[in-house]
């Protein structure tokens, strides 16, 4: 693959995440200024929640919290990209595929590509949606 093909195809996933993670936070939008109170500090922090947990760790805690449906909307975004990127046909959602049959190598390729997509999420919920600054 040429450097050109390479950086072509680097700026297509870019864009490709930066389009599903435009459709997740204006999904959030429309569910009301409430929703988006919540939703936004939990899309600024969850890169670095990742970072700092794990990104099975953090997908367990949004899980977690059942009546916290910005906690459940954002695991299934983060599971929907992901599983868009990565082969992983054991297992209909991101986290018991993770606990279950991820490799060493797999489980980061899910980390980075979690993290890259939810730093778009977060650019995108800075600036759409209402809460603090």
């Amino acid at each position: 693959m040429t450097e050109t093909t390479t950086t072509s195809r680097q700026r297509s996933l870019e864009q490709e995440r930066a389009k599903a993670a435009w459709k997740a936070v204006l999904s959030a939008k429309q569910k009301g200024e409430d929703y988006q109170k919540k939703y936004k500090p939990l899309a600024r922090g969850a890169p670095a929640n990742i970072q700092q947990n794990g990104l099975g760790q953090t997908l367990a805690f949004w899980l977690a919290k059942p009546k916290e449906d910005q906690q459940k909307d954002l695991y299934a975004s983060v599971s929907t990209w992901v599983k868009s990127q990565i082969n992983w046909p054991e297992a209909k959602e991101l986290l018991p595929w993770i606990v279950e049959h991820a490799e060493t190598d797999q489980y980061r390729r899910a980390t980075s590509e979690a993290i890259a997509f939810l730093n778009w999420v977060k650019r995108f919920a800075e600036a759409e949606l209402k809460g603090e600054v």
